[in-house]
């Protein structure tokens, strides 16, 4: 008679039973399908947010953690504007001087003074050695000032007697002033000695003389300043050309006069 073991069905040998707890361990630590290479805690993944401006912490030794750095704020905002405002004044500021400008011009109305030969007197001329010219002229200049509200002061005048082109005298005026819509004289006279002349305009003088037409040039130079009111001036030069036409001396008086004046 063989003797039978009964088992205990209750009974369960322990190295075939594992413990529940490692287990839930295994299952917990084992990666998920298709990140299996990422064995990282998703705490590591976590880091903090710091808004811009605000110091970021500091490890022991005094520096900064590594990772990407936030820029500094930008001042280009504020330049922009600094600019803008610069123009805006600027142009302002040109667009105000042009409205005064035109609202004195449109009220004032500037003229320029106008120059003119009111007489001219060949007292005497003559050629020494047939090419060296002496002669005695009478200018009787004439400035009209044609504003009707400005007045004009001249400060510096030469008036220069010209035969063809050879400058034959010149003459210095004193200054003066001239009101509106006045006209001021100035009797200027000129004597040449032993001026000379080229072959060309020898002979045509002594042409000239004998057909008792003499045909001289007188040029002046001015410097003017009109005065709009008592608060605003300005100055300017003045460019005055005469071609006149007198007779042959010792009397010789003007036959015609041409001129013009401009800046």
């Amino acid at each position: 008679m063989s003797q039978h073991k009964e088992t205990n069905p209750h009974f369960i040998p322990q190295q075939h039973v594992q413990p529940q707890h490692q287990n839930r361990q295994e299952q917990q630590w084992r990666p998920k399908p298709g990140n299996q290479h990422d064995r990282r805690p998703r705490y590591q993944d976590q880091q903090p947010q710091y808004s811009r401006g605000q110091p970021q912490p500091r490890d022991e030794g005094g520096q900064q953690p590594s990772g990407p750095r936030l820029p500094p704020p930008k001042r280009t905002k504020a330049l922009t504007w600094s600019a803008a405002a610069f123009c805006a004044i600027f142009w302002i500021t040109i667009i105000l001087g042009g409205l005064v400008v035109l609202i004195v011009y449109l009220v004032y109305r500037p003229r320029s003074p106008q120059f003119n030969v009111s007489s001219l007197t060949l007292n005497a001329a003559y050629l020494d050695m047939g090419y060296l010219l002496n002669a005695d002229v009478t200018v009787l200049a004439n400035f009209t000032n044609p504003n009707k509200k400005v007045r004009v002061d001249f400060s510096y005048m030469i008036i220069d007697l010209y035969y063809g082109d050879t400058l034959v005298a010149t003459r210095a005026v004193e200054p003066f002033s001239a009101a509106s819509r006045e006209s001021m004289f100035a009797n200027v006279h000129m004597v040449s000695s032993q001026v000379r002349l080229s072959l060309k305009d020898s002979q045509r003088l002594t042409k000239q003389m004998m057909s008792n037409r003499v045909t001289f040039d007188v040029k002046g130079l001015f410097r003017t300043r009109s005065n709009l009111g008592g608060f605003l001036r300005y100055s300017y030069w003045l460019y005055g050309h005469c071609t006149v036409v007198v007779t042959g001396p010792p009397s010789g008086v003007l036959l015609s006069t041409k001129c013009r004046t401009k800046r």
